[in-house]
């Protein structure tokens, strides 16, 4: 027999992939044994997820029942649905959910091309200590609270501030910037992508550090200028992380800026200012009606779960990225 023919032969009884037995997983005693370490560190973190994360949940049945404090959740009326029809059928949820959609999404569209273009400006600064300067200065607005930063922006845009006063001495007529309904969502989308683009632009800054050298060298020999090589190397280099940005934004659509909103917010502008966070706060705990803003809120997260859910799966599938 030649060797061909024993090689064919013990080929026939190999098992293939297919047939094989995976490799059986260690009892958990034994995982226990050499990893309870492990497992004991893990007990505080399991504790506090349970008591303040997964314990309070049964909470939102606040929502289906005509809440009354003295007699509580369990002793309320059961209502069901009735919160949520209220909602829904009254005048003002299209127009908060409108409101909370375009403050959001013109806030996410907004602060996320202005840090890109940002971050490419400042990696081709050829001056370290200016481009330095500039980074911490851009990013210092993010860790202002908004109490601050609003406090600074009435001041600055009242009819009596700097930028009225400029507008005056040039003839212009004075504007109502914070009492003008028009005007009030750019200047929440304007005012947060200040505050934001900096804080946005230091992820750019890590992928455009990490774009390979060699390219640009090799298509600057090819001849290609600055403009160039942006369009055909650093942009294709950042596209997986500025795709996998905006789609992790998609889960933060409904979050239009509680904070910022109830600090600048007026009568004057709460047709196009109103949102659902400022609208759950106002009836909630102003007007005292838990039940009802419990169930918008429900809503609210409700609606942002599944656009996480959303936004994960759109992640994996356009930048490859898997946090499961």
């Amino acid at each position: 027999m030649t060797t061909d023919q024993g090689s064919t032969i013990r080929a026939r009884f190999v098992r293939p992939d297919r047939y094989r037995r995976t490799p059986k997983r260690p009892a958990f005693g034994v995982v226990w044994q050499q990893h309870w370490m492990l497992y004991a560190m893990l007990i505080p973190a399991a504790l506090s997820l349970l008591l303040f994360h997964l314990y309070p949940l049964w909470g939102i049945s606040i929502a289906f029942v005509k809440y009354n404090p003295v007699k509580g959740v369990l002793g309320s009326p059961f209502v069901g649905l009735e919160h949520f029809d209220r909602f829904f059928s009254g005048r003002l949820a299209f127009e908060i959910i409108r409101n909370t959609l375009i403050i959001a999404i013109g806030k996410t569209i907004v602060v996320q091309c202005i840090a890109i273009v940002f971050a490419l400006i400042l990696h081709d600064a050829r001056i370290p200590i200016l481009r330095r300067a500039v980074q911490s200065a851009t990013t210092l607005p993010h860790f202002l609270s908004w109490v601050i930063i609003g406090g600074i922006m009435v001041q600055f845009l009242g009819s009596t501030g700097p930028l009225n006063q400029a507008g005056a001495t040039m003839g212009l007529p004075r504007v109502n910037f914070l009492g003008n309904r028009t005007i009030f969502p750019l200047i929440l989308i304007l005012s947060e992508t200040w505050k934001e683009f900096g804080w946005g632009a230091v992820i750019y800054l890590a992928a455009l550090a990490n774009i390979n050298p060699n390219l640009h060298e090799a298509a600057a020999v090819d001849g290609a200028g600055r403009w160039a090589r942006l369009w055909a190397v650093t942009i294709p280099g950042i596209m997986p992380i500025i795709a996998l940005m905006s789609c992790l934004s998609l889960g933060g659509v409904l979050n239009a800026g509680f904070e910022q909103v109830l600090v600048l917010i007026n009568s004057l502008v709460s047709e196009t200012g109103e949102i659902l966070d400022t609208y759950v706060y106002r009836v909630g705990l102003l007007e005292g009606q838990f039940s009802f803003a419990a169930a918008v809120g429900l809503f609210k997260s409700s609606v942002g779960f599944l656009l996480i859910l959303l936004s994960y799966w759109l992640a994996e599938r356009f930048a490859n990225y898997r946090i499961f």
